[in-house]
């Protein structure tokens, strides 16, 4: 199937190097959708994965027997690490829980974060200085800039944290752009 690689044995650290990178960054995408509950998605992943692997380790095993064949295996799979979080960075796939400590008046935050369609819930609570508004708001991971800019904008010493939601159910969510609304014409 690669003889091509008998002909031009150069070419077989190129293979293994990028052979590793796809499968790896395959492999960090996979992990992530597991982690996400994604249960279609992730089997399918794993298939390429798998399958480009036993590729890249029987060319190992038949041919390569020298340290930049070997090489190439590690690098490629410290380059598919680093790939697939950054692709995964990228598609910022999940929704996260957003919990926010503010001594300013919550109920303000509240309402700019109610006007951007994102539900929030406030709480009052003690600090280890004075009292502050505790705000928890449920978005999807693409929005989380958007909210950082918000939140900066209203307190520029806020406190917040986020925690990766694995499932969520009922509450005001904004709405998603439907993937053909981008071709309807006059919107």
């Amino acid at each position: 199937m690669l003889d091509f690689l008998d002909q031009y044995p150069y070419l077989l650290p190129v293979f293994i190097f990028f052979g590793r990178l796809f499968d790896v960054t395959l492999g960090t995408l996979r992990v992530i959708f597991v982690s996400k509950g994604e249960k279609n998605k992730a089997p399918i992943i794993g298939f390429f994965e798998v399958l480009i692997w036993i590729i890249i380790i029987s060319q190992i095993f038949s041919r390569a027997n020298d340290w930049i064949a070997y090489l190439s295996f590690a690098a490629g799979y410290a380059s598919g690490s680093y790939v697939g979080i950054l692709i995964e960075n990228r598609i910022a796939f999940g929704v996260v829980l957003c919990r926010i400590y503010t001594q300013k008046n919550g109920m303000e935050l509240v309402q700019s974060l109610n006007r951007m369609n994102f539900g929030a819930t406030m709480t009052r609570g003690e600090g280890s200085q004075n009292e502050v508004h505790i705000i928890e708001t449920v978005i999807n991971r693409k929005q989380l800039r958007l909210l950082e800019q918000l939140l900066t904008e209203f307190d520029p010493n806020i406190f917040y944290v986020v925690e990766d939601v694995r499932t969520k159910q009922n509450g005001i969510f904004a709405k998603k752009k439907s993937f053909l609304s981008l071709w309807r014409i006059g919107k």
